[in-house]
């Protein structure tokens, strides 16, 4: 049975990190939007406490647990559960400097779960440097964005190397990552069974970064394009080996899947994150400037939103830990990140919406956050999988339990 309630050493986690938010990360929230990158000297701070995007696995010299080790004291992994608790109230802070932080970042689960133990060895030792480090996970293309089947990065052997040729876009940390997890395909006419996972350096002659991005919410976070021109990567970047390939067939596909699987969860919660904090700054105001105790129409329908927005949250969240639950609990998970990420991404996307309205012309100043949650929260209904795509998947599975069923 699912069993919800919040371990001791949960909350603890939980209460810290809502305090690192609220006293590290809210007083430079701003000014990072308007310059468009964090201060230099925040990622030394988090780095010396200790907090990154990612642990580092103990058994390559880490001082984190890694992903699926972290467990509790009745011996149970927690290890997803902990991530999403972390992130919607580190995304409470804010979104763009959170996801901002040094660490493997989406770069660390397929490392983790094909890499072999040589390649975990030397692609995460890079971060016991005591200057910040970054990695970053690069599947989009221009033509291939939600269609992850359709990538066109090729990657051709010769001898010991694979010469790589293509296009990726709006990689998070992907200009300053030491390492990008590249997926490329071997042969197209392969389809699935073609795509391989590589770990490129972003030293590599052939790997140039042509632009970062310009967009309208998340401003503080970096967003790159890169391109691969004939970008030579050691067959020994091939992640897991190419025996590992010829055994499973789709691996790369597959480890792609899988690492959205636990990551969809994540970016849920900061969605939910968001959303919060915009409801709580929205309630604030109007309980502020408003008598909303009178018995005043308006101020009824007023009160009737704000309890519809707590409700979607909470039903949001209960979806969201359900996937991270089943994750820990080593059960296939595809459906429920799926559920979780589709009505997070929208109901964090309307309470948004919702809170700027609440505060009439007020909620579209800069001189209130709301603005800034409206702004930050759209692009958590598209990456990682846009809401339609989460529709598709959500529907696909449902149509083959019906025909098991049947």
């Amino acid at each position: 049975m699912i069993d919800f309630t919040l371990t001791e050493q949960q909350k603890n986690i939980r209460d810290f990190l809502h305090w690192f938010a609220e006293t590290e990360i809210r007083p430079i929230a701003r000014e990072a939007d308007r310059l468009g990158d964090v201060p230099p000297g925040f990622f030394k701070k988090v780095k010396a406490m200790g907090i990154s995007m990612e642990a580092i696995p103990k058994d390559v010299g880490g001082e984190g647990e890694g992903a699926g080790e972290v467990k509790d004291r009745r011996g149970q992994r927690q290890t997803n559960r902990l991530s999403v608790i972390a992130s919607e109230e580190m995304a409470w802070g804010d979104p763009a400097v959170v996801i901002t932080l040094p660490g493997p970042g989406l770069g660390g689960p397929p490392v983790r779960l094909i890499g072999t133990p040589e390649q975990k060895e030397r692609f995460f030792s890079v971060f016991r440097a005591e200057e910040p480090r970054w990695a970053a996970y690069a599947m989009t293309e221009p033509e291939a964005g939600s269609d992850v089947a359709g990538i066109r990065t090729t990657a051709r052997k010769e001898g010991d190397v694979y010469v790589l040729n293509g296009t990726k876009t709006f990689i998070t940390n992907g200009a300053r990552a030491s390492w990008n997890v590249v997926f490329a395909t071997v042969d197209k006419s392969l389809g699935r069974a073609g795509h391989r996972a590589f770990v490129v350096e972003n030293d590599r002659p052939g790997f140039k970064v042509t632009r970062i991005m310009k967009k309208m919410g998340l401003r503080a976070s970096e967003t790159a394009e890169f391109v691969l021109d004939d970008c030579e990567v050691p067959a020994d970047n091939l992640l897991g080996g190419e025996e590992h390939y010829q055994r499973q067939g789709k691996e790369g596909f597959k480890v792609a899947m899988a690492t959205f699987d636990s990551t969809r969860p994540v970016v849920a919660a900061m969605g939910v994150g968001i959303a919060r904090a915009a409801m709580e700054y929205a309630a604030d105001y109007l309980k502020q400037n408003l008598m909303l105790d009178r018995p005043v129409p308006a101020y009824s329908r007023i009160r009737e939103t704000l309890a519809e927005m707590k409700r979607k949250l909470d039903a949001a969240r209960l979806l969201i830990w359900r996937a991270a639950w089943m994750a820990d609990a080593g059960l296939p998970n595809s459906r429920e990140a799926a559920m979780a990420k589709a009505y997070a991404g929208r109901v964090a996307t309307d309470v948004c919406t919702l809170a700027v309205e609440l505060m009439g012309p007020e909620g579209a100043s800069r001189d209130h956050p709301v603005e800034k949650c409206f702004r930050d929260v759209k692009v958590y209904d598209i990456f990682e999988g846009t809401g339609e795509i989460m529709r598709v998947i959500i529907s696909r599975r449902v149509f083959q339990a019906l025909g098991e069923a049947g």
